[in-house]
Order: structure tokens, then sequence, then C-alpha cells
């Protein structure tokens, strides 16, 4: 998939364009499936099997000039559970010069769902009980996903990746499935959920992977039983419909958001690194030590060093699930210098010995 931004685009422009890549497809192995146009948003995103990245950016530049900004790799099964269709729409209007004309945005609008690790479930519960409770907890999701109309998006684990067109669904959606859940669950294991809203296409290369970046980062803050809402889904959403649910929801600015991306940006390129510190954040971040406390408490509820040590045993648990390491493996690769400590972090944090959650694993 491809990205295009270009000032004052119209859909017949694209059409147009669309009709002389279709000339050209198959002297560079191209197959254009569709696109998607956003006049107010000036974006264009193309849908196209090719043997290579290459292939496109010739076919574009022969056909009509218009080099894309980026190109990712995608998955068509994925895309049309993103965006709901990977051909053109089926009614389209046809132009006097015989085009096939539509305007079809692609913002997509994201509940990302966050719940306890299954295998501390199992530990917690048993084998048994931990698969009623997620079948429960699953059948909730599904449920009233489908009475708002949002599309289940294919994703590995327990926590469900929901994408919708409209905001205003996507932000009723999560408070049906909050009040179901925590009717049911509360007393069972956390649950937390993040609303953004994006496009296809933008830094990232992965579908849609800024706006599923920032959804985690907003689920990781979040209280348990709360909604993170970015920014852009709220500029979206009536007004009244927050205030009247200020107690599950957490609401970002832009600002805030800014500044996550900018923290959790750190974390992810420095977490095994033991000798990152917080003299070191505050390098990264451009802030003194007193400005990054205040404003990282204000914002996660941590202090930069929790943060940090929070950040590093989610990612831990991430590693055991890759490979069978052993205990001290895992401590020096997740940023520790002390497996005793780790340990003792880990116990006090997940409930159980880093060694038994490896079992359980493996």
């Amino acid at each position: 998939m491809d990205v295009h931004i270009v000032p004052g685009v119209k859909a017949k422009d694209v059409a147009a364009a669309h009709s002389k890549d279709l000339l050209h497809q198959e002297e560079y192995g191209c197959t254009c499936m569709t696109y998607w146009i956003d006049e107010e948003r000036e974006t264009i995103f193309c849908l196209i099997d090719a043997p290579d990245k290459e292939a496109v950016q010739e076919m574009h530049r022969k056909a009509h000039g218009l080099t894309p900004n980026k190109i990712i790799e995608v998955s068509k099964t994925v895309v049309r559970s993103f965006l709901g269709r990977i051909y053109d729409p089926e009614s389209v209007e046809i132009s006097e010069e015989g085009l096939r004309v539509f305007s079809d945005p692609s913002l997509r609008i994201l509940l990302l769902t966050k719940i306890t690790d299954p295998n501390l479930l199992r530990f917690q519960f048993g084998i048994e009980k931990a698969k009623q409770l997620l079948d429960s907890h699953n059948k909730i999701i599904r449920k009233n996903l489908r009475q708002h109309g949002g599309t289940e998006v294919e994703n590995e684990g327990n926590n469900f990746i929901i994408s919708f067109s409209s905001a205003a669904k996507a932000v009723a959606c999560a408070f049906d499935i909050d009040k179901e859940m925590k009717e049911s669950h509360s007393e069972h294991f956390t649950f937390k959920m993040g609303i953004n809203a994006g496009e296809p296409v933008e830094s990232s290369n992965q579908l849609f992977g800024d706006t599923i970046g920032l959804a985690n980062i907003m689920c990781f803050i979040a209280a348990n039983y709360q909604i993170a809402v970015a920014s852009a889904v709220k500029e979206l959403v009536a007004k009244d419909f927050f205030h009247n649910n200020t107690t599950k929801l957490l609401t970002l600015t832009p600002q805030d958001e800014s500044l996550l991306k900018l923290l959790f940006g750190e974390l992810e390129e420095k977490w095994q690194n033991a000798h990152f510190h917080l003299s070191d954040y505050c390098k990264a971040t451009a802030m003194s030590t007193s400005q990054l406390y205040r404003k990282t408490l204000s914002l996660t509820g941590l202090s930069p060093n929790i943060l940090l040590k929070e950040y590093r045993l989610e990612r831990a648990k991430d590693l055991m699930k890759k490979q069978a390491y052993n205990i001290a493996q895992i401590t020096f690769d997740s940023g520790f210098t002390s497996a005793s400590y780790f340990t003792k972090c880990f116990k006090k944090k997940f409930g159980l010995l880093p060694m038994t959650y490896l079992e359980l694993l493996h």
C-alpha cells in the first residue's frame, strides 16, 4: 500500500490517475486493486499487488508522475479487516469520460482492548476457569462490536483491535463493553481500552502502525476499566457525549500525546540498555529532572524510574513468550543488572516467580 499527499486533490483526478495506472500495470508486473481518497485530508492510498516497491514507483512515474510519499507491505486479509474492502466499491459513479469516480476516505477509528495476560489467569484460576473467563470476555467484545458496526482485525493474542469508520460508534461500543465487562468480570482481571484515529500509512512500516502504537500507550497508562480517548477521536465526537461519562474516560490533548510518544519512544529504543538511567531520559527529552518527573507522573501516574521498570517487566514477559530463555538471559536482555532484583520485581508485579511463568509457557 502506498500513500500520496496531494494538495487540492479531487476524486475525479484520482480516478483519472488510477485509469492510467491500469494501462501500465502489466509492464511492471503489478495489479492495481483499489484506492481510497480523502479530499478533506488531501490523501490517497493505493492498494497494489506488486513484486516490489520499485515496481510500484516506476509504474506510477510512467503513468502520471505522482510517485508515492511512502510504500509499505501489507496483507490483503488485514487490509480488508481494517478498511472493509480490497477492491473498488460495487456502486460507483461513472463520469462522462467513462471514469469510475468515488470518494472513500481511509481514516479509521481503532478501539484496542487489553486484558490480563491469559497465562496469569491460568496461574490464578486454573486452566478451566481461565478458559471460561476468556470465552466470556470474547463473547462480550464480539457481541458489542457487531451491534455497533465494528470489524474485528486479525491479531495475535486475546486482546482485540476493532476498526470503525465512525468515531461515535467506536466510543459508544467502548462504553457498552466497559459496562458489561465491569458487571461480569471486575473481580477477575484488569481490563482497559484505548481509542485512536488515523490513516493506514504514516511514519510506521506497519498498516495503521502509528494509530495502534498510541492506542497501546494509552492502554498502558489507563486505569483499570478506564477508556483512554485520543484527541483526534474527541474532535470527531459530540462534546456532550464525553461530559456525561467523564468517570470512565481518560482524555488526552495533542500536547499529552506528543509527550507520551516521546517518553515511550525512548523506552522502546533504550529499555534493553541497563545503563539507560534517569539522566539519559532527561537528556533525550530535553527536560530537567524535576520537569520530567512532574510531567511523567502527571501523565502516567508513575515516576520516570518506575515507568522504566514497569515497561522493562512487561517486555521481559514478552521475551519469555518468544523462546525458552533462562532467567539470567532474560535479566540481561530486559535491561536489569541483577537476577535477584529482576525476580523480586517480577514477583511483586505479576504475583509469581519468573521461572513459574516460564513453566506456564513451556
